[in-house]
């Protein structure tokens, strides 16, 4: 796996947590309809979409003399 690849899925990983973290607190704060299996299928599809445009624009954001 190259080191793109595995920045790319850290932080779809990254993605799908934090949007977990959002909705956690938006139910505790204002109290969600929505269940477990919508949440972590929006997560994955977060989570998926945030690794593909890492992985996407990452030679155009990258750091000088990674690819």
């Amino acid at each position: 796996m190259t080191p793109r690849t595995k920045a790319s899925l850290l932080w779809g990983f990254v993605g799908a947590l934090a949007f977990l973290v959002l909705v956690q607190g938006y139910d505790l704060l204002i109290g969600l309809d929505v269940g477990f299996a919508a949440r972590f299928g929006v997560a994955a599809l977060v989570g998926i979409v945030a690794a593909g445009l890492t992985h996407r624009l990452s030679p155009r954001f990258g750091a000088k003399g990674r690819t």
